[in-house]
């Protein structure tokens, strides 16, 4: 892996912001921004589009997360959100469970990966179990001790959203293949920024949202879907994802027959041409990068932070429980300060969630943003 010098020019970001705060939404490149502006002038001259132009940058879509992340093109779906891909696993593996069954999920997760898994157990009698924040750091065991006889579906993230705290997928999908329980993942925090070998982990679902790590519009997400999964029912029932949907003149007889792969997966108006070029601009670019790389780089850059606030008396995870792109510094239970809202009036952005300081920069971060977080959280802090 190589370090990426700083990329700021790829992005439009004025000279005095220092955004550490790509969890939360990502800034946006140029390229994605300019492609998206010619995408909304296609609307104004409908007459140009022609019926390939409703299919083709899904397919392209689908051969880029392929090379990028893994697994095989056939296997992406293009969803509008993480909840809707989470939504859709549990449409899938619903007629798999009954009353009695458990569904695991992880302590103050975010609300797209529980919400659809509580209704989920209301209409199977199946149980929502929630896995405690471990007191040792390793999210890891912690889930691990809990994939029992009974899990049936367990549903969790390659790191902690507020934190960063990281989970490391690979046993975790080992146990559930051993036990004949489904494997759900939400990369939203994670798919653009860490390496995360599907070969290895084989989840049934893995699903992102693209508007952060991914640099992607909003609206904007990827579903992969597992082989074995891939005949299921899908969340809804769009024309667009039958065989010879091509045919316009033909759409008069409904197809019965789905298209191969998960494109039954995908959402209705995959075709929208205000969205899709800034994808495909976004994920050229990680490609070019290669996701090793920014992982690297962006390791590099947190630990300089990380070493700015151990020295602060910040208490950190255990580095070996830390995910390369972002981490979370705890505050003490009697700070009373207003260190966010500080730090965003000297136009430095970072976040909060729970007591964790957020840090989550990508590679617009420049050496004097660093230097400026630094030198304000040593006055500040």
């Amino acid at each position: 892996m190589s370090l990426i010098p700083s990329q700021r020019h790829l992005f439009d970001l004025p000279e005095d912001i220092a955004f550490f705060n790509c969890a939360y939404n990502s800034p946006q490149l140029h390229t994605s921004l300019e492609r998206l502006l010619v995408g909304v002038r296609s609307k104004s001259r409908p007459w140009e589009r022609a019926a390939s132009d409703f299919f083709n940058d899904a397919e392209i879509i689908r051969t880029l997360a392929a090379r990028v992340f893994g697994g095989d093109r056939d296997g992406y779906a293009v969803v509008p959100a993480a909840s809707y891909g989470i939504s859709t696993a549990a449409r899938a593996v619903e007629p798999q469970l009954q009353a009695g069954d458990r569904i695991l999920v992880i302590a103050e997760e975010f609300p797209s990966n529980v919400l659809p898994w509580k209704r989920t157990a209301q209409e199977t009698g199946a149980t929502l179990v929630t896995v405690p924040t471990p007191a040792d750091g390793d999210w890891t065991q912690a889930i691990l001790a809990r994939i029992e006889p009974g899990v049936k579906v367990v549903s969790v993230s390659p790191c902690h959203w507020t934190n960063g705290a990281s989970i490391d997928l690979r046993p975790i999908g080992a146990a559930c293949r051993a036990l004949g329980s489904m494997l759900v993942v939400d990369a939203t925090q994670a798919l653009g920024a860490m390496v995360l070998p599907l070969l290895e982990i084989q989840p049934d679902f893995l699903v992102a949202a693209g508007y952060k790590w991914l640099l992607c519009p909003y609206g904007f997400g990827l579903l992969y879907v597992a082989e074995q999964w891939r005949s299921a029912r899908p969340l809804e029932e769009s024309w667009l994802a039958r065989q010879h949907a091509e045919d316009f003149a033909a759409l008069v007889h409904s197809s019965e027959t789905y298209m191969p792969g998960a494109r039954r997966f995908d959402m209705g108006e995959k075709c929208t041409a205000t969205i899709l070029p800034g994808a495909i601009a976004a994920l050229e670019q990680i490609e070019r990068w290669g996701v090793g790389n920014i992982a690297a780089t962006l390791a590099a850059i947190n630990g300089r932070i990380a070493a700015c606030l151990e020295h602060l008396g910040f208490p950190l995870p255990d580095a070996a429980h830390r995910c390369p792109h972002m981490f979370g510094a705890q505050l003490s239970a009697t700070h009373t300060g207003k260190l966010v809202a500080d730090l965003k009036q000297r136009q430095i952005h970072i976040s909060q969630r729970g007591n964790a300081l957020r840090f989550s920069p990508h590679l617009h971060i420049s050496d004097q943003d660093v230097h400026r977080l630094i030198e304000a959280l040593d006055e500040l802090a």
